[in-house]
């Protein structure tokens, strides 16, 4: 694929939506970080359901500490991986209050030293809380980029290392959360909706339909 028709890819997808956010609900860094830890293997829905519940209650580290791991368990019982997950957040609380103040950190490395948090929700929290522009890889943009061939890779990290070179320096803040609404509900893994993306004359999926 050539560099004009990965920009004009970009340009279709801001044009649709120009500003483009997360699904995820959350009102503060901290509230993101937790959110995105708890929503591996996990759907925003059901990660929303629960942080409802959770935030009102506790938003902080400290009030996440004072919790303690069983109450939190009980909060995000319905999320898959919970009690590994509030072992993870008790231990990532612990951490900010102790390494950094209670504020969540703006850097790569702090980041990913935090329990449960890889490379791909250190980005999420870089780029969402923060605005810097990393692409965070999930299964939805490794579809999208390897189908349309955007971005192919053999791996998460081989797309995230392509779609940094890419991607067009204007559209990089926002390209994680095109290409993820865009996978989520146009190019689905088991369909691809290719009689309703805006993209399609420019994706250059081979089985798609002519």
């Amino acid at each position: 694929m050539n560099a004009a028709k990965r920009k004009e890819i970009f340009q279709r997808l801001r044009d649709a939506n120009p500003h483009p956010a997360t699904e995820l609900e959350y009102s503060s860094p901290f509230e993101l970080l937790i959110s995105v830890l708890l929503s591996a293997q996990a759907t925003d829905v059901g990660v929303n359901k629960a942080t409802r519940r959770l935030y009102p209650v506790a938003n902080t580290p400290a009030a996440i500490l004072a919790l303690g791991e069983e109450s939190l368990a009980d909060f995000i019982k319905t999320i898959g991986l919970y009690k590994t997950k509030a072992k993870n957040v008790i231990a990532t609380c612990r951490l900010l209050l102790e390494k950094h103040g209670g504020e969540v950190p703006q850097t790569r490395e702090a980041l990913e030293a935090l329990p449960g948090v890889g490379r791909k929700t250190a980005n999420v929290v870089l780029n969402t809380a923060f605005g810097h522009p990393t692409i965070a890889v999930d299964t939805h943009i490794f579809r999208v980029a390897n189908r349309t061939r955007l971005a192919p890779g053999k791996d998460v990290r081989e797309v995230e290392d392509k779609l940094e070179k890419f991607v067009p320096a204007e559209f990089k803040v926002d390209a994680h959360h095109w290409l993820i609404l865009h996978g989520r509900y146009v190019c689905k893994a088991r369909k691809p909706e290719c009689e309703r993306c805006i993209i399609a004359d420019l994706c250059e999926y081979p089985a798609k339909p002519l």
